[in-house]
């Protein structure tokens, strides 16, 4: 049953739903994952090469790329996660994408594209809340994502603040602003860099405070990049999701002239880019197995993409794909479950 089939919802129902919900593991994923990243690289197996030729040669590169003379230390505090930053990292993961939801129902419903969507209810467009008040909850999402974020800054770098407020201005200006790039087909680029690289290496780096580590193990310099690796899954993860939501509007965002990707390529080759996305989940994934072997097993959740992936090659359009955006959003949750208990073990 389509949420606008059971009537009005009450006051406090309709902001969750506005808030929705079903995207939300697309913000926690990534925490999660990038968090597991964080405890790996700071384990005792672990150490941070320093290079200690750059003063002499003017460059530096991994040993088993150059021979360069290196010299090593553990890198502190092994096997551990700082809880508060993994908490206050998912505070500002999910008060990001709540905001960037709020700010897209107000975009969308002043700007009068909402009033054909057959999917969940938007706040402005069915008349639920002012377009005034949910502006309101825009600023108060972004407010309590840029307190958190402000105490992860000053425990880390402070270049986390510019960071931050192009999450913040990426997420206004997805259907906010002039020209919104999500009425461009830009938007699943955008998901993937910021629900995916930003997010997930971010979570990483707020633990460890560095970016790339080189393992022990002679000439592995790719165990370095396990938050990029991840990053990969994760992300693709959140642009299938957005994929899904997009598929399903085709026939809607055209009469509105949002040219969403979807838009652009029809809606076969639209149904075809999320299964694509959905084979890039699982490159991701091997990226990651051939570092953390146990992450292999997060392909075991692949089969839950077949029943989307059916939907997307097939005929169907419009309310017939309202179940892509939930078995997406189920798929991420068990991705991300299985991916973080395999970088774990």
């Amino acid at each position: 049953m389509n949420d606008r089939d059971a009537g009005p919802p009450g006051p406090v129902k309709r902001w969750v739903l506005g808030a929705r919900p079903r995207t939300l593991a697309a913000a926690a994923v990534p925490v999660v994952v990038g968090t597991a990243v964080g405890w790996y690289q700071r384990s005792p197996l672990l150490v941070d090469y320093t290079c200690i030729s750059a003063r002499l040669h003017g460059h530096c590169a991994p040993p088993s790329l150059t021979g360069a003379l290196w010299s090593t230390r553990l890198v502190d505090g092994p096997g551990v996660v700082i809880w508060w930053r993994a908490v206050f990292a998912l505070i500002v993961a999910l008060a990001v994408q709540v905001g960037t939801n709020y700010a897209n129902d107000y975009s969308d419903g002043v700007r009068g594209t909402d009033e054909r969507r057959v999917g969940p209810v938007r706040l402005v467009a069915s008349g639920l809340a002012a377009p005034a008040t949910v502006k309101r909850a825009v600023y108060l999402s972004f407010a309590v994502a840029a307190v958190a974020g402000f105490a992860l800054a000053a425990a880390t770098t402070w270049w986390l603040l510019p960071i931050g407020a192009a999450c913040f201005v990426a997420g206004w200006l997805y259907t906010g602003g002039p020209k919104p790039y999500g009425y461009l087909g830009l938007g699943e680029v955008f998901v993937f860099v910021f629900f995916g690289l930003v997010a997930t290496i971010g979570s990483a780096y707020v633990q460890t405070g560095q970016l790339w580590f080189h393992t022990v193990l002679p000439g592995n310099a790719y165990a370095g990049g396990l938050a990029f690796w991840a990053a990969i899954a994760v992300g693709l993860l959140a642009t299938a999701l957005l994929e899904a939501n997009n598929l399903r509007d085709i026939a809607g965002d055209v009469i509105a002239g949002k040219k969403t990707l979807a838009v652009r390529l029809g809606r076969h080759r639209a149904g075809w880019l999320y299964v694509g996305s959905m084979l890039g989940v699982a490159a991701g994934i091997v990226l990651v197995g051939l570092v953390r072997p146990w992450a292999f097993l997060a392909l075991l959740a692949l089969p839950l993409a077949v029943p989307p992936c059916r939907l997307a090659l097939s005929d169907a359009e419009g309310r017939d794909l309202l179940p892509m955006l939930g078995a997406t959003g189920r798929l991420q949750l068990v991705v991300g479950a299985l991916l973080t208990l395999g970088i774990l073990l």
